[in-house]
């Protein structure tokens, strides 16, 4: 089916996302259980800084569909750099793009990098749905881990191309969990592991927002030489609260994100 259309668009990222990580279903249903309403507050997709497949390119089919820039984030530990945009329809969830700073790595990394997006197909990276293609390059187990060495970051995005690396359960809208610390306990008790790095929940009321994540779930990947079991992808939950004009914070809080992360480190 041709992707033509943002609803169409946002659809099949959701479907790919559940497909890989099934996990984000389960809770969904959980909440939905218990008689929720899930909305989904930000989609977060990654890729390298380099001219074809940078911030900017992955942001025109969003921005040609009526999305705006908003703000800009620096990662000086991760090495990242990050832009969220958002629809003139508030109800569309919001989109956060960050791109690995290659230049800061080593030159070995840049150089795997740049093999893997020579592959990509001369315009591919135009098409309207190239955010959720998958991976449009040939890979090898040892190119996955020679990168994993220097950057979980960099290996994710080798391995699984270009897909949502996260969703994002807006709090707000929730009435029986609407406190994050109440939804966590909860999600634990059924069986569900958080991402501790920093704490269970990054943020606080101080700067408008906390976040807390699942851990990203182990799935096997078929790469050109056989087959890895990695993490995949993880789901997110974001509340959010006012600003002194009122409003609620739409933005994103360096600090927090840096460790949200991790929900995709092998390390935890």
């Amino acid at each position: 089916m041709t992707v033509k259309t943002l609803p169409e668009l946002l659809d099949k990222m959701w479907q790919d996302y559940i497909a890989i990580n099934p996990l984000a279903k389960k809770v969904s249903d959980v909440l939905t259980a218990q008689g929720e309403k899930v909305e989904n507050d930000h989609i977060a997709l990654r890729t390298f800084n380099h001219p074809r497949v940078n911030v900017d390119v992955l942001a025109k089919p969003f921005l040609d569909s009526g999305y705006i820039f908003k703000g800009d984030y620096h990662f000086v530990e991760k090495k990242l750099y990050a832009k969220h945009y958002e629809h003139t329809d508030s109800s569309r969830p919001k989109i956060f793009i960050s791109e690995l700073k290659l230049e800061e790595f080593s030159p070995s990394l840049q150089k795997r990098v740049g093999e893997l997006v020579s592959q990509i197909p001369v315009g591919l990276e135009k098409q309207f749905d190239f955010s959720s293609i998958g991976r449009p390059w040939k890979i090898t187990t040892a190119i996955y881990n020679e990168l994993l060495k220097e950057s979980d970051y960099a290996a994710w995005v080798s391995a699984f191309g270009y897909r949502p690396n996260h969703f994002t359960v807006l709090i707000n809208s929730l009435k029986k969990f609407f406190d994050i610390k109440v939804l966590n306990e909860f999600l634990k008790e059924q069986g569900f592991k958080l991402n501790s790095s920093g704490g269970e929940i990054k943020g606080s009321k101080e700067v408008c927002l906390e976040q807390s994540s699942t851990l990203a779930n182990n799935i096997e990947v078929t790469f050109d030489d056989g087959k890895l079991t990695i993490p995949a992808c993880y789901y997110e939950f974001a509340k959010r609260y006012p600003l002194a004009s009122g409003e609620l914070y739409q933005g994103f809080v360096a600090a927090s994100a840096d460790k949200i992360f991790e929900s995709t480190s092998k390390g935890q």
